[in-house]
């Protein structure tokens, strides 16, 4: 199908128009535009509708964060009485209370909540945080994982075979250009599931470190499952070194009623939480051990780490976080596991029958296609050749044909798709194999850079 009809008139024509406003016609660089972005009119449930009134089942559920699909009736209904008793106070409310006890109540690690805004300040508070706890000002990260746009945790985020160093001990590397050295001075690289170099990399630089941050299942990093021995290095190293662990859950939450730690044995200090737990509206949220959360305690004076935000706690992202967390139980995240497994299974035969060398990760309502024959272990065995970047253009364009929007990373399920959708899914990655095989013989030909 042509690209001019995979975008529509409208969408072409509000282009445009944007691109009179916004630096490159878009308001922020996670847009999918092939060229054209594809504009949305309105969501239900499940589907999104753009202005030329094309359906789409969202396989992007805005990046992960609608886990009970658009326009769900109990937070609309929520939202709707919330805004006729005023939109936001500098006072508390009882919804925030409310969402905090429910948090408290359902993930093992957290003692105590603060909310913020975005996932970015939650990570950006929970390493201000273990600064202020442990006194040292130094953390460690994973190559490759996301963890938003606070300079330390985006150091090698996007590392390149060109600069990404020995295995054994990656470089910091700068996401962009301009960023301090001295920040590339401050963070610990280290690589996923390698439990040697963690154990090293961690004690060697121990009096320096303040704390770890680990995404369970980084979705920049392959989707992939963290092994048992690598999640027991994470904690021995921390333990005996007075290292916090943050478990970055602001996308993994979702894995599990009681969370993305809870379901691979981590048990953090600090756990940064976003997305589903805000119901489609804005939120951040960090929570841990009470002798950690002390540090914004400010009963007594001006507490270790002073923490405020204009829009933190507001009573809209409290409601509907409260509406959505609610039917978020434990038969809803069966259902989604039951979807999970649907589709992954459904992807993994599709690819056996056909020996295709291609491979799907994931877990719970997450999934991952790679143009590779084998599940990655770390961010460098998913960094993309040229074929397997063509591959899952034409992939993405196939599904959009189709429609389905099927973003490059983590693809998201929700609450109200159904089984007949989770097969839809599988039958059009089958119908995507049976027609591309010129491209499914160039990655067999190709070579992955080592």
């Amino acid at each position: 199908m042509a690209a001019e009809m995979r975008v529509g008139q409208k969408s072409k024509d509000n282009f445009d128009r944007a691109s009179l406003v916004f630096p490159d016609g878009t308001s922020r660089v996670t847009i999918d535009r092939d060229p054209t972005p594809l504009y949305i009119e309105r969501g239900i449930g499940s589907y999104l509708f753009d202005v030329d009134g094309r359906r789409f089942v969202d396989l992007n559920c805005n990046f992960t964060t609608l886990i009970h699909g658009h326009a769900f009736a109990p937070v609309v209904e929520a939202l709707t009485h919330q805004l006729q008793r005023g939109s936001c106070f500098a006072n508390p409310t009882e919804s925030e209370i409310e969402l905090a006890e429910l948090l408290c109540g359902r993930i093992p690690a957290i003692d105590r909540v603060r909310f913020v805004n975005t996932g970015t300040e939650a990570v950006l508070f929970a390493i201000k945080a273990a600064r202020a706890f442990t006194g040292r000002s130094k953390i460690a990260k994973l190559e490759g994982a996301y963890h938003g746009a606070y300079d330390w945790v985006e150091v090698s985020q996007a590392a390149t075979p060109a600069n990404w160093g020995n295995p054994m001990e990656p470089n910091s590397t700068a996401f962009y250009r301009g960023m301090p050295a001295s920040v590339l001075d401050e963070v610990v690289v280290l690589r996923f599931n390698d439990v040697e170099s963690v154990r090293r990399l961690m004690s060697l630089h121990a009096d320096h470190l303040a704390a770890i941050i680990v995404d369970p299942m980084p979705s920049r990093g392959g989707l992939v499952a963290p092994k048992p021995e690598f999640i027991a290095a994470v904690h021995e190293a921390g333990r005996a070194n007075g290292i916090l662990v943050i478990s970055d859950e602001v996308l993994n939450l979702r894995q599990s009623f009681h969370g993305a730690s809870a379901r691979y044995g981590l048990v953090p200090d600090l756990v940064t939480m976003g997305k589903i737990i805000g119901g489609g509206l804005p939120i951040g949220a960090i929570g841990g051990r009470e002798d950690v959360m002390k540090v914004f305690d400010g009963s007594a004076g001006r507490p270790l780490l002073p923490q405020g935000g204009t829009f933190s706690a507001n009573p809209l992202s409290m409601t509907a976080g409260l509406a959505a967390m609610r039917h978020l139980d434990p038969v809803a995240f069966a259902h989604l596991e039951t979807l999970g497994d649907i589709v992954r299974d459904g992807i993994g035969r599709a690819i056996s029958v056909r020996d295709a060398p291609l491979c799907v990760t994931g877990a719970a309502s997450l999934f991952r296609l790679h143009p590779r024959a084998q599940a990655p272990n770390d961010y460098r065995e998913i960094y993309p050749t040229v074929a397997g970047a063509t591959l899952m253009k034409q992939l993405t364009r196939f599904f959009a044909d189709n429609g389905i929007i099927l973003p490059s990373a983590a693809a998201a399920l929700s609450t109200p798709m159904t089984r007949a959708d989770a097969q839809f899914i599988v039958d059009v990655f089958a119908g995507f194999l049976d027609s591309h095989q010129n491209l499914l013989d160039a990655i067999e030909a190709c070579k992955r850079p080592t």
